[in-house]
């Protein structure tokens, strides 16, 4: 078993925030959010995994050394681990599926927006006067 906790290159990054709300923009942003989510659905089944095969390597070395006639507290030691292990591969699986979820959620807000605006940006976009912006008229 090894344990490679060290963060990684490509490692967390922070969201900018900004108020650039113009349609492009936010089809970027919520590109950008769907990919990264995507992403981490897929790391965090590939930890799950590695996870769930630690937990049962740890299982089968209990066996191990309950067979090598070691003290009973080694032997308990050691599926406590196993235990906990599998208990946290559970509940990075749910973290996996609330990521895919979302990941889902954001592609379908993007067609959304998409669906919403694409047309009056390609008209405002197109046009050598300025228009006014979205909500002007509703004063």
């Amino acid at each position: 078993m090894s344990s490679d906790l060290a963060p990684r290159a490509g490692g967390p990054v922070a969201w900018p925030g900004d108020d650039d709300n113009r349609y492009k923009a936010v089809q970027g942003k919520l590109r950008a959010l769907g990919s990264a989510l995507d992403d981490a659905a897929l790391e965090l089944e590939s930890l799950r995994r590695s996870m769930q095969a630690n937990a049962t390597r740890t299982e089968g070395v209990a066996r191990d050394i309950e067979n090598a006639d070691l003290d009973a507290k080694f032997v308990e030691v050691t599926n406590l681990v196993s235990v906990a292990l599998g208990g946290a591969a559970v509940e990075v699986k749910h973290l996996g599926a609330t990521a895919q979820e979302t990941a889902n959620l954001t592609h379908e807000t993007r067609r959304t927006h998409s669906k919403l605006y694409g047309a009056l940006d390609t008209i405002r976009s197109n046009r050598r006067e300025k228009t006014p912006r979205p909500g002007f008229f509703n004063r």
